[in-house]
């Protein structure tokens, strides 16, 4: 294999990918266990809905603030210094919440695992990128992203209600810490460098005001504020609203809740792999129509488990697939030369304060208020907003911008 610059080192590419879909996939599953674990949590702790928003909220306002820092700090330092230390905090992090005591602690320990968190983000991106051929990004930056929703939405609520029957809520949270001080050792060992990347390198790299010169990135912002709005309420309120509102078994709920995780890994990889063909406005407007399309009809099916794992399913294959699109090829392409991670952190770090943080926040307030099916409405809305956001989009996929230079 080959590219523009000579022979491409096909055997680092896959060996990276493989390295960063395992540790993002931790992420998620440090992330997102505390949600099928709320429930159990709520008694022991005295906790409520507007609880379980603020602590999403938190870690996710965290994580975006530090996406974009950490962002352009891993395009001039490099991207082992901030993978390594990201996935050991955030690993250590997830343990040390089996050990909160209240909702004081729990919102300092999740705060600062949004921190290591958003730090790994966009530099795992970038590192992706930077490992991969420019025909094959969009494919290999989605089957990154889709262990996100497969380990901490589809593996996670089953693994927690299962994990449930034998230890309290405290030692799931100790035992998934483990593995990310494995991968993060052997990260340090095999991720490479880029050119562009360290203060040696200062002049491969363009000015840091180009970084907002690509109008995807100012659309690429607000679109992610839309599908995270809906993705991230979802994911923070679904197993509530499956056993109080619907009246779900804990097990139940473990099942239904596992098709946004399951529906976010397929369409993780399917989606940008497909406008790598199909070209990334299209896809992206079609993914934030049916997104909204089939979650709508998942706010009018009853307690119905497997019509309800279905209809999550394929709502969370599209809105997910957008997260991975938007997020990776969309915002690498749009990045200046050399500010891969900067770009992605930008647009990462704005719609994880919004959409992460903001919003499930507002969810909380609302579930307690008005009642938890209201919060799906929220979701819905982001949705919808999303679609005509997308319409605007500049058309970056190499192979469409191929074909259209050889027709002109």
């Amino acid at each position: 294999m080959t590219s523009s610059q000579g022979p491409w080192d096909t055997s680092y590419e896959w060996k990276a990918v493989t390295l960063l879909t395992l540790a993002f996939g931790l992420v998620g599953l440090d992330r997102w266990i505390i949600a099928p674990l709320f429930p159990s949590m709520m008694q022991d702790l005295g906790l409520d809905y507007q609880a379980l928003g603020n602590l999403i909220g938190a870690l996710g306002l965290a994580w975006g603030v530090f996406a974009i820092v950490a962002g352009g700090l891993s395009d001039r330092l490099g991207r082992r210094k901030i993978l390594v230390p990201a996935i050991l905090g955030f690993s250590l992090l997830s343990g040390l919440s089996g050990f909160a005591q209240g909702l004081t602690s729990l919102i300092f320990i999740r705060a600062l695992m949004g921190i290591t968190e958003g730090s790994f983000c966009p530099t795992s991106f970038a590192a992706t990128a930077d490992a991969s051929l420019p025909t094959r990004r969009g494919f290999n930056l989605g089957v990154q992203q889709s262990a996100f929703p497969l380990m901490g939405l589809a593996l996670g609520p089953i693994i927690a209600t299962q994990l449930l029957q034998v230890v309290n809520w405290r030692w799931v949270f100790v035992l998934v810490a483990v593995p990310g001080l494995i991968l993060g050792l052997l990260m340090w060992r095999m991720i490479r460098e880029p050119a562009t990347v360290g203060a040696h390198a200062k002049a491969e790299r363009a000015p840091l005001g180009d970084l907002l010169k690509h109008p995807n990135v100012k659309l690429g912002m607000v679109a992610l504020m839309c599908a995270m709005s809906g993705i991230f309420v979802l994911s923070a309120m679904v197993p509530n609203y499956l056993v109080d509102y619907l009246k779900l078994t804990t097990v139940q709920m473990g099942f239904v809740t596992s098709a946004i995780g399951f529906g976010g890994f397929l369409g993780q990889v399917v989606l940008p792999g497909a406008s790598d063909l199909l070209g990334r406005k299209i896809v992206a407007v079609a993914g934030f129509v049916l997104g909204a399309a089939f979650l709508y009809a998942f706010m009018h099916v009853g307690p119905n488990p497997a019509l309800l794992f279905a209809l999550l399913f394929v709502c969370c294959f599209f809105c997910f697939g957008l997260l991975g699109l938007i997020t990776g090829p969309i915002a690498a392409e749009a990045a200046p030369r050399g500010l891969i991670s900067s770009t992605a952190g930008v647009i990462i770090g704005t719609g994880e304060i919004f959409g992460g943080g903001i919003a499930p926040a507002i969810a909380g307030n609302v579930a307690q208020t008005y009642g938890i099916q209201h919060v799906l409405t929220m979701a819905l809305i982001g949705l919808c907003a999303g679609v005509v956001v997308s319409l605007f989009l500049r058309e970056t996929a190499p192979r469409k911008l191929e074909a259209a230079l050889a027709e002109a």
